[in-house]
């Protein structure tokens, strides 16, 4: 069983690499994290093995492991964010507080 940070870092990389997926690998990601189902019931939605379905969630979280180790878009922003919140925390000029903002929302 996932830990629930793993789970909310699996969220964050299907947000940033979900459109390098194939549409099947969607599906199972989806039914699997967003829509809570368990493999059983994917397997039967599917029409296919309950070992079927844990390979296919296993083989979509490989690809978002690979995507994300390759062009690291997650751990970018996360570094960036830290980065900003020390900022913020370090200054009370509001001309530079303005700029750390425009920031903050550029990192959408």
């Amino acid at each position: 069983m996932e830990n629930i940070t793993e789970k909310i870092r699996y969220h964050q990389l299907y947000d940033i690499y979900s459109g390098l997926l194939t549409e099947k690998q969607k599906t199972y990601f989806e039914y699997y994290y967003l829509d809570d189902y368990s493999l059983s019931e994917i397997a039967k939605i599917m029409d296919v093995s309950r070992n079927a379905v844990h390979d296919q969630v296993k083989n979509v979280l490989q690809h978002l492991d690979h995507y994300e180790e390759t062009l690291k878009i997650r751990n970018g922003r996360t570094e960036r964010k830290a980065l900003i919140n020390d900022l913020k925390s370090k200054t009370n000029d509001e001309s530079i507080l303005n700029i750390i903002d425009k920031l903050e929302k550029s990192e959408v």
